[in-house]
């Protein structure tokens, strides 16, 4: 076989959509193929707007004009699949596909690598589970057709080279990623399965009643031969297609356990509604898992009204998770554990805060996780993680619940370490707890009049607890440095009836910029910007007042003039403002291009110093001077620094003086910084001591102010 495997003959047709896939380009691409080429191929079916191709054909095309897209046996191999005709029967393909590389995983001494005819596949099923080799051969052909040949070849190559098991799990994986798959209602996602089984642990039957196409059976499964103690899976399904992909994967893992010399029996797979129409009703497991469908009402209510399952209360009709959660618990053996995902308004509707009681006052329900929103459908809701066990009649009930909110800590860490650290401490007798990420809830706190068990409820929100007890006390000695700097920096001055400032002569900043010891500089205005090539960024006035790097932005074409930059000793005033704020440039701003917002003044340091001339423009009397009436409503002025006038006095004195400036700023931002902190530190404080993590130091207990 090739490394492209042929399409099948004139019975495999293509949509526009495969045909772009093949080619790995947009639809509108094939339109304008279509248009512009006479050769290329005409429809053979569908409808004017939809029509379908000859498959041999568009491949034929497809190459002669180098446009065939080179890709793996794996992307063919779904590609064949995807694009199976009819599309209806996808699913049912996919299952073939299985059965096939299910055959060549029993295989292990065989050489042949013909195709089977479907009654020698069957037939090969059929030792091996008669059960699954009813259902596949009831969407068999009598032969395989063209197409289902070019199809099933292309599988088969893709299991010689990697494998039956891991071909078949890349392509139930782009299945369940795929339209096909009814909108992710087919799989669990990898990261919420491995949280839900690191809960559950492992048992010698494990059961999923809404099974899906088998996520959560076939990754414990997998561990728990991994592990080394193989565990029988027993499933319950009403799409029969995922049914019968459950049933395949999971008989995957059990060749492997043959293989590995386990004896074990094989995996059992039933097709129907759980609740209507238990099939299993005698199985009790060690482990129960389920991803069930969320707000069913019409799960059978009236028809179940005295069912046996209802221990804990009849569920309201507008409470199916509830229903569920009583089934699964109906399914648990003694000592056993249930973990179901649930939505989160199911620990807080009114409807079901009865049923929700009982389970706490019998130590049914021992956890109740929250996960971060976007793992899986709905992608804009954080599913809950619900952990039960069996209630022992001879034993005292459970008096506490676990809560976690994942939420807070899943950025830094992976879920299931969160979860399983968070259950192995509820577990213990230490019973710890993280502030803001789990905490074990005692009962009486829980069975009040809405029996909300939302964990956020019961865990402070993670913005109220940003420091533990031991980092406020350091922020507190902190903030005490901070206070000691502060009156470090300021400058050292007394009074005088006489200084150099006061009697020294003024010179006009204008004639100065005349005489080109000053040059002031500004950015262009520009009202449309035209050939737009990049964006850079600019020094905005809330920059200038902040001492902060360049945060605005600007639109440039490869014509426009760059604009002012931003060099060592250059002084910033913003254009508009009530006052002048004069500021020397910081090491972070120069090299910044100048926005329109600020006008830059740049000094001849031979005979200025900047930070004395920034200092005596900042006067609070020079904006009167200096500032006219701006065309905003706020009172605010435009600055001219032309208007001005600053004194003359020597260099030495300019940089004495310009030293006193510059702490000043430098004060004024400590000043900032303090006020920030000194906030922070206060609700910090205010919180630990509300919540009990923080206590009241006793007079003769040095704290950290007197240390």
């Amino acid at each position: 076989m090739t490394d492209e495997p042929s399409m099948a003959p004139n019975e495999a047709t293509l949509t526009a959509s495969g045909i772009a896939r093949l080619a790995s380009v947009g639809r509108a691409a094939v339109s304008n193929w279509r248009r512009r080429y006479a050769d290329f191929p005409t429809p053979v079916g569908g409808t004017p707007t939809s029509p379908s191709f000859d498959a041999r054909e568009v491949e034929h095309w497809l190459r002669r004009h180098g446009r065939l897209h080179h890709a793996g046996t794996e992307q063919w191999a779904w590609r064949h699949i995807e694009s199976y005709q009819p599309a209806t029967q996808i699913s049912d393909i996919l299952g073939v596909a299985g059965a096939l590389l299910l055959v060549r995983a029993d295989q292990t001494t065989t050489t042949d690598t013909d195709l089977p005819t479907p009654r020698q596949l069957v037939s090969h099923l059929r030792t091996l589970d008669p059960g699954l080799a009813e259902l596949i051969g009831d969407v068999l052909p009598g032969q395989w057709t063209a197409q289902l040949t070019t199809l099933l070849r292309t599988v088969d190559q893709l299991g010689a080279e990697q494998g039956p098991e891991a071909a078949f799990e890349h392509l139930h994986n782009q299945y369940v990623a795929s339209a096909h798959s009814l909108s992710g209602l087919a799989g669990t996602p990898d990261v919420v399965a491995d949280v839900m089984l690191t809960l559950a642990g492992s048992g010698a039957r494990t059961f999923d009643f809404t099974s899906g196409t088998g996520s959560l059976l076939r990754m414990a499964a997998d561990r728990a031969l991994r592990n080394g103690t193989p565990t029988r899976c027993y499933a319950q399904e009403i799409n029969r297609q995922y049914a019968v992909i459950t049933l395949l994967r999971l008989w995957f893992v059990h060749l492997r356990a043959r293989h590995a010399g386990h004896d074990v029996e094989p995996p059992v797979v039933q097709i129907g509604d759980s609740l209507l129409g238990d099939a299993l009703p005698d199985l009790r497991a060690d482990v129960v898992v389920a991803n069930f469908p969320f707000g069913i009402h019409d799960w059978g209510h009236d028809r179940l009204a005295y069912d046996p399952r209802w221990a804990y209360g009849l569920p309201p009709r507008t409470e199916p998770e509830l229903a569920w959660v009583q089934h699964a618990l109906a399914h648990l053996s003694p000592g056993g554990t249930v973990v179901v995902l649930m939505p989160p308004a199911a620990a807080a509707r009114p409807a079901g805060r009865r049923v929700r009681a009982e389970l706490i006052r019998r130590g049914a329900l021992r956890a109740i996780i929250a996960l971060p929103a976007g793992l899986m459908p709905p992608a804009g809701i954080g599913l809950h993680v619900w952990v039960l066990t069996q209630s022992d009649p001879h034993q005292p009930h459970a008096a506490d619940l676990l809560v976690v909110d994942t939420t807070t800590e899943s950025a830094t860490r992976p879920l299931a370490e969160i979860v399983g650290t968070a259950w192995r401490a509820h577990q213990s007798d230490d019973r710890a707890e993280l502030p803001g990420v789990h905490r074990t809830v005692p009962a009486i706190e829980l069975l009040d009049d809405q029996v909300d068990l939302t964990p956020q409820r019961h865990l402070p929100q993670a913005s109220e607890l940003v420091a533990t007890p031991a980092q406020i006390i350091a922020r507190m000695n902190e903030f005490d440095r901070l206070l000691d700097d502060m009156r470090r920096i300021l400058p050292a001055v007394r009074e005088t009836s006489a200084t150099p400032l006061r009697e020294a002569p003024q010179a006009d900043i204008a004639d100065l910029i005349r005489s080109g010891s000053i040059t002031v500089q500004r950015t262009a205005i520009r009202s449309r910007t035209t050939g737009v090539t990049s964006s850079v960024a600019v020094l905005t006035a809330a920059d200038v007042l902040a001492g902060s790097p360049a945060t605005g932005s600007a639109a440039r074409s490869a014509n426009d003039d760059p604009g002012p930059q931003v060099a060592a000793g250059d002084i910033l005033v913003p254009v508009i403002g009530r006052k002048i704020s004069a500021r020397v440039a910081t090491p972070a701003q120069i090299g910044a291009t100048l926005g329109p917002s600020v006008q830059l003044i740049r000094v001849d340091t031979d005979r200025f110093d900047p930070w004395f001339v920034a200092g005596v423009m900042s006067r609070p009397d020079n904006a009167r001077i200096a500032g006219r009436a701006s065309s905003t409503a706020n009172g605010a002025l435009r600055i001219d620094i032309r208007r001005l006038a600053i004194p003359v006095v020597p260099l030495d004195q300019q940089q004495a003086y310009g030293r006193a400036f510059r702490q000043l700023v430098e004060f004024r931002a400590a000043l900032d910084q303090a006020a920030a902190a000194g906030a922070a530190l206060a609700s910090e404080i205010g919180d630990g001591l509300t919540t009990g993590t923080l206590g009241l130091a006793p007079p003769s207990v040095p704290t950290a102010r007197t240390r």
